[in-house]
């Protein structure tokens, strides 16, 4: 039971990030104070629980795509992250989150957050887009999909095939 309750806290949480990561609604794209808050309350759900594997993905996964958020948009529009300047990503969240998803993968016991941050992670780390382990974000989505199956997950595996494969071997999977 407090698992499940723990996982429903937990989806309250990413959908309070997910808002604030792209507004639903109102002229606002980003909506920076609910990134900050589902921030903060990740961080003291970790305080509470600090080895919740789970726990810390979904924080590595926030911290990791807010560190971003000042190259997601220009004049009110989103940029495709093949075009956000790498350089402006916050250097501090990128860490931070960097450093949980290592601790998630020492703790060796995956789930859907944590393969998700470590999707993030690799794009993070990636000094461009050519240069992407876009492999490794195959295998990952791999074992996402055995967590989660569902059509959003297996096209995001379809374009990272095609980047490994190629644009045909991508549309034979759609």
């Amino acid at each position: 039971e407090l698992a499940a309750r723990l996982g429903s806290v937990l989806a309250v949480v990413y959908l309070i990030f997910n808002e604030g990561y792209k507004a639903s609604a109102g002229d606002q794209l980003l909506r920076r104070n609910l990134t900050t808050e589902a921030i903060r309350l990740g961080r003291l759900l970790v305080e509470l629980m600090p080895n919740d594997p789970e726990l810390l993905g979904l924080l590595a996964l926030m911290l990791l795509s807010e560190a971003r958020s000042s190259t997601r948009t220009v004049d009110g529009q989103l940029v495709l992250l093949a075009d956000q300047d790498r350089t402006r990503w916050d250097a501090r969240l990128l860490a931070e989150g960097l450093a949980l998803v290592r601790l998630c993968v020492r703790l060796n016991q995956p789930g859907p957050y944590q393969l998700q941050a470590s999707i993030s992670a690799v794009h993070s780390i990636a000094p461009d887009v050519r240069s992407t382990d876009w492999r490794a974000i195959v295998r990952l989505y791999d074992q996402l999909l055995e967590f989660n199956p569902n059509p959003v997950i297996a096209l995001n595996r379809a374009v990272a095939v095609a980047e490994v494969d190629g644009p045909r071997a991508a549309l034979e999977l759609i």
